[in-house]
C-alpha cells in the first residue's frame, strides 16, 4: 500500500507540481488549500508525511503545524516546510512548531523527494 503525503499550499499550481513529483515516486497525495482546509482533512487516516507552505491565507503553515501536532494521530508525523521564506528566524519558528525539514522555493523535485524519502514514516 502506497504511503500517503499531504501537500498544503494555497497555490494550486504548486500543489500540482509537488503532487506530480510525489505520485511519480509512488506516493498517494492528499491536498490542502491552506491550514484550515488541511486540518479538516485530518480525520484519522494514516498520513506518512506533510509538505507545507508557510505563507497562506486563513491559517499559515506555522500555525497549521502547531495545531496538526496536537492531534493524537499526527503527533509524530514529520512535516517538511516548502516555502519562499529563508530567514533563520522563520526556520527556527518552524522547527519549534515541529517541522523537521525546510526546503526553499523554487525547489528541485529531486531535493524534495530526497527529503521525503529520509523522513517519511514507515
Amino acid at each position: 500500500m502506497a504511503k500517503t503525503i499531504m501537500v498544503v499550499d494555497d497555490s494550486a499550481s504548486l500543489r500540482q507540481v509537488v503532487g506530480i513529483a510525489l505520485k511519480g515516486a509512488g506516493y498517494e497525495v492528499i491536498e490542502g488549500r491552506d491550514g484550515v482546509d488541511a486540518l479538516s482533512k485530518c480525520t484519522g487516516q494514516k498520513i506518512h508525511l506533510v509538505v507545507c507552505d508557510v505563507n497562506m491565507p486563513n491559517m499559515d503553515g506555522i500555525t497549521f503545524v502547531k495545531q496538526f501536532k496536537q492531534l493524537p494521530n499526527y503527533k509524530f508525523t514529520p512535516v517538511i516546510m516548502l516555502t519562499t521564506e529563508s530567514q533563520e528566524s522563520k526556520k527556527e519558528e518552524g522547527k519549534a512548531a515541529g517541522a523537521r525539514a525546510w526546503v526553499v522555493k523554487p525547489f528541485k523535485p529531486e531535493v524534495l523527494l530526497g527529503a521525503v524519502a529520509k523522513l517519511v514514516l514507515p
